[in-house]
């Protein structure tokens, strides 16, 4: 896109309009916090109904997760296509779709594809969002922004976890589900109003009418429409075509592997740990209100890493302060499993476990944005999620299969926190052949 017009929307004061925006975003991903720990939350009540096993829970964690993938890797090249807005949309009906169908299942199977159906939704709308948050934000802002985002998530799971443990008391498991597709629902209208396209993509793809709805953007951020559309950069012109064959082309291949890596290692201890959580707290020995106060803690401590991590990102290079997160989120995990079996410690390490997984979840997402051009920047991070969902869904399947199998909790946990370690190794590798990068540099490459 011009250059001129991107460092004027990097540099300069951002406008209530584009604070707006932020705002829709984070009201967006803490949507998805609900929608992807409703089955956690729920799980107790399922199973009983129906008389799951540790295996038959497992796949109904992990179906959620894989329709996750599948949106992901399905959905974000539509966005890099269609407009993140209109994809967003989309993913907004499958998801309200999904969940509301949940609440009327009849069965196991029922419940897991309706679940695939409302993954689908959420890995779609995930990589558009990612891209948007970024784009409406100042180089000053950009960091903050992204770690607010992602603490949206645990916020909407904590806010979800007390909502679903009263619903449950009051109306059983149905309920929860009903309730999140209604949320969703009200979205929709929310993000016509004020979630707006993204302005790298009106002008690298130029779709429609780009000018007058690139203008009207301009205008609603108190700046002065264009006459015509700025000229496509040599490096935008030549990135045009198949952008998955993009993410590997232009020396992204090293970088590509090494984003998936990450992606892979973290998402599968953190889907373990937010998964599995208030289930093996009670198998420890705790009651069931403790093991959803224990998930609840994990996700608070979720909201406060992100805020400290988007504080710290302005100081602080931001690869080498992911990998110490991930770092740190492996350490405490493997605690986790000495001390399952004691209340106050287990809390105490279940909010620091909160902390650091999602510090890693921000940077790594900040990381994968300034990692691609705009020009595939939806389809990488897409690709980048979806490949990070594979992860997910193995994590509670294998968990599931090893607790039948007669694993204790401690012993999960110290094998779940290998991965994270891992993904450590290639954020540091991935950190080591960059630039150094702060926030204030994390402006998109064009």
């Amino acid at each position: 896109m011009s250059s001129d017009l991107r460092k004027e929307l990097n540099e300069a004061p951002m406008s209530r309009f584009q604070w707006s925006a932020i705002v829709v975003c984070i009201l967006l991903n803490a949507l998805d916090g609900f929608d992807v720990l409703v089955m956690a939350f729920t799980a107790a009540g399922v199973s009983a109904e129906w008389k799951l096993n540790g295996a038959q829970l497992g796949v109904l964690f992990s179906a959620g997760l894989l329709g996750m993938a599948a949106g992901s890797l399905l959905l974000a090249p539509l966005a890099d296509r269609w407009g993140r807005q209109r994809v967003t949309l989309l993913s907004l009906v499958l998801i309200a779709s999904g969940m509301l169908l949940s609440g009327y299942t009849r069965s196991q199977h029922e419940l897991a594809l309706m679940r695939v159906v409302t993954g689908l939704g959420i890995g779609g709308m995930l990589a558009s969002v990612t891209v948007i948050i970024g784009e409406y934000s100042s180089d000053k802002w950009r960091g903050m922004n992204i770690a607010l985002y992602t603490a949206g998530y645990p916020l909407g799971a904590t806010i979800g976890g007390l909502a679903a443990a009263w619903m449950l008391t009051h109306y059983g498991w149905r309920s929860v589900f009903i309730a999140g597709g209604i949320a969703t629902a009200v979205m929709i209208p929310v993000v016509l109003w004020r979630l707006p396209e993204s302005v790298d993509f009106l002008i690298s793809r130029r779709p429609a009418q780009a000018l007058q709805k690139l203008n009207a953007l301009l205008v609603k951020m108190g700046r002065a429409p264009m006459a015509q559309l700025p000229a496509l950069s040599v490096q935008t012109q030549a990135q045009t075509g198949n952008a998955i064959a993009g993410l590997f082309r232009n020396g992204l291949l090293g970088k590509t592997a090494l984003i998936w890596c990450g992606f892979f290692m973290l998402m599968f201890g953190f889907y373990f740990a937010l998964s599995w959580t208030p289930k093996l707290l009670v198998s420890a020995g705790l009651s069931a209100t403790q093991g959803i106060t224990g998930g609840v803690l994990l996700n608070l401590g979720g909201m406060v890493g992100g805020v400290i991590f988007g504080a710290l990102s302005v100081r602080m290079n931001l690869g080498r302060l992911t990998a110490l997160a991930m770092l740190l989120a492996g350490v405490n995990l493997a605690l986790f499993g000495a001390v399952s079996g004691g209340l106050y410690a287990a809390f105490t390490v279940a909010f620091a476990i909160g902390i650091f997984l999602f510090s890693s979840m921000a940077g790594l997402y900040a990381v994968t944005q300034s990692s691609y051009p705009v020009e595939v920047r939806t389809t990488g991070i897409g690709y980048a999620i979806g490949v990070g969902r594979l992860g997910a869904i193995l994590a509670p399947l294998c968990a599931g299969f090893f607790i039948d199998a007669g694993w204790t909790p401690n012993k999960l946990y110290y094998v779940f926190a290998l991965p994270l370690f891992v993904a450590m190794l290639a954020l540091a590798a991935l950190s080591a052949g960059r630039k150094p990068a702060n926030t204030a540099q994390m402006a998109a490459a064009h």
